[in-house]
């Protein structure tokens, strides 16, 4: 069929566009041209199956790029993303999406490309909540997002296969950019990559990646996760993995297993982390047995290592976190955590051998529900974005530190600052299902107010390198503090710093 048949047959003028493979037909929206369901990789099915991303094949006339790919395989034991009548299906897993204002190649605006959180387990594009036409309009710039592989598929230690296959998907996307994006009115030397949790972990690690040297030039880390896996480690919960299944963990092994069928064996494992503390550790205690892998190739060493070492002095770095990040985990349990509960979770991941009394010091009139969010949110999220952020100007590079401090209306106000509540504000869309969790069905008006001020300072960033306040040194430790009156000040959090000064998040090992 040819452009104008197509255009005839969806009754307007609708945008088409030229990429490397083949000419895609998108929509007009609200102002903006929208491309959504593009392969920037083969199906990793059959022969792929466990395999690095192969290049996309060309394909013939116009595609249709209306609907968004089908999301890779999801944990069933972790809450879905998109119900199962909605979701599209398919193997076509590894596809991007954009929103431009003007796809004219000589446009060259900003692009921010965003990577999905989801404890490494769970995720997909066409979560409600991803629509990138709220920055797009309010930034005039160009918004991608993409699929990468999750769980078993993305992350398992597999015999026979590459590591980090989720992260080498994160590389191919970028490379789909670098190649493509100025089809599209983007400007493909100025690339700003986004996301949250899980995301904002793929982040750090392209951070740390030879191969993704040079396709991203600003990074903006939102709670950056400190599980990194060693090899042994990975390797062993892969083997409990395919043990699930009476199988061993090799790709030969796994291959011929449905993807869903192995990701209802890793939510299975998942499911009794427990009962593998004595071998997997503060992992154990977690909710995902899944992380990227320090492996020696793919992922040569820790952000924090390669970030120290001058990895990515060019790249122009925002890294912050949520002051309550890990209240959302505990919503259920708020004002019923006992002593005995905290002192267990101070043993387990407070720093040091003087961990737990070091806490009890720092933070003298804590009750235990303070203590045992605190020590899990500074292990998890908090400390680990702030030491990026210390590694980075280690290693020659600049950094601007953030705090989220604004809280979640929704509950009376009990979550706070929680994990995840940064993402709705930043897109601008508060009536998808996890904005209405945090946000309630009536968002306040200060709602707006924050979000603008979270959006408008990410895509200052992309556009000029600038989100508004001083980078991070360690005299003044400067840091913006998102709130309903916004101010810049010394890190706010300056007592769980010190606790943590001297703490190295290493890849975490196998017992």
């Amino acid at each position: 069929m040819t452009v104008e048949e197509f255009r005839e047959l969806v009754g307007a003028r609708e945008p088409v566009v030229s990429t490397l493979t083949g000419k895609v037909l998108g929509r007009t929206e609200a102002g903006l041209s929208v491309f959504r369901g593009m392969p920037f990789a083969e199906p990793p099915v059959g022969e792929a199956r466990f395999a690095a991303p192969r290049p996309a094949r060309r394909w013939d006339g116009v595609r249709e790029a209306f609907s968004f790919g089908p999301p890779p395989p999801q944990d069933p034991g972790m809450p879905g993303t998109v119900s199962p009548a909605e979701a599209p299906v398919g193997d076509d897993w590894l596809t991007v999406n954009v929103w431009t204002p003007d796809h004219d190649p000589a446009a060259r605006r900003p692009v921010m490309v965003w990577i999905y959180g989801g404890a490494y387990r769970v995720g997909s594009a066409d979560t409600p909540g991803y629509d990138g036409g709220r920055i797009a309009r309010d930034g005039d710039l160009v918004v991608v997002t993409f699929n990468h592989r999750v769980g078993v598929e993305g992350f398992a230690w597999i015999d026979g296969a590459p590591a980090n296959r989720a992260l080498l998907d994160q590389v191919a996307a970028l490379e789909w950019v670098r190649a493509n994006i100025e089809s599209f009115g983007g400007d493909p030397d100025n690339v700003t990559v986004f996301g949250e949790s899980a995301g904002a972990g793929g982040i750090a690690a392209l951070l740390a990646m030879p191969r993704a040297t040079g396709l991203f030039h600003r990074a903006i880390t939102q709670s950056v996760p400190g599980t990194y896996f060693s090899e042994a480690l990975a390797q062993d919960i892969t083997t409990a993995v395919a043990a699930e299944l009476g199988l061993r963990p090799t790709a030969t092994a796994l291959a011929g297993t449905d993807p869903a069928v192995l990701a209802a064996a890793g939510a299975a494992v998942a499911a009794k982390l427990p009962t593998f503390a004595d071998r997997w550790g503060q992992v154990a205690h977690t909710p995902t047995p899944f992380s990227p892998v320090v492996d020696g190739d793919v992922l040569p060493v820790t952000p924090w290592q390669a970030l120290a070492a001058g990895a990515a002095r060019d790249v122009q770095l925002i890294t912050g976190h949520n002051r309550d990040e890990y209240r959302l985990f505990i919503a259920h349990e708020l004002g019923r955590i006992d002593d005995a509960r905290a002192l267990r979770a101070l043993e387990v991941f407070a720093p040091g051998p003087n961990g737990t009394q070091a806490y009890r010091d720092a933070y003298p009139d804590a009750p235990a529900g303070q203590l045992f969010e605190l020590v899990q949110s500074d292990w998890l999220f908090r400390m680990p974005s702030l030491h990026l952020a210390e590694a980075q100007i280690a290693g020659g590079g600049r950094a601007h530190v953030y705090e989220l401090a604004w809280c979640a209306p929704a509950l009376g106000g009990a979550l706070g600052a929680c994990h995840g509540l940064d993402v709705p504000l930043v897109f601008g869309d508060f009536h998808s299902p996890m904005a209405a969790m945090l946000l309630g069905p009536e968002p306040p008006a200060a709602t707006d107010d924050v979000s603008a001020q979270l959006r408008g300072a990410w895509t200052t960033f992309a556009r000029t390198g600038d989100p508004g306040w001083p980078g991070y040194d360690t005299e003044q430790r400067l840091t913006k503090v998102f709130d309903t009156e916004p101010v810049i000040t010394a890190y706010p959090q300056d007592r769980s710093r010190r606790l943590w000064h001297d703490h190295v998040f290493a890849p975490l090992p196998l017992r």
